[in-house]
């Protein structure tokens, strides 16, 4: 009957992580999946790059300095 466990690969060996309720000796048959590892990274650099393609860059870098050209003030009386 198919179980599913946990095991840990160590110096070449699958160390269960769990009893097993197999005969000493019997061959079995093992497929391996690999376990995602819990991911270590805050929420900021997890989000880096998510935005990446959503907007021009250039123009924007353009509009800023065209911006930075407009003079909103008045002209100073002497």
């Amino acid at each position: 009957m198919p179980k599913t466990i946990k095991a840990i690969y160590s110096k070449g060996k699958l160390e269960p992580l769990e009893k097993v309720d197999i005969v000493e000796g019997s061959e079995v048959l093992v497929i391996l999946l690999k376990t995602p590892v819990k991911s270590r990274k805050n929420g900021l650099d997890k989000s880096a790059g998510a935005w990446k393609g959503t907007i021009d860059a250039d123009k924007l870098i353009k509009d800023i300095y065209e911006g930075r050209l407009v003079s909103t003030r008045g002209t100073p009386e002497l």
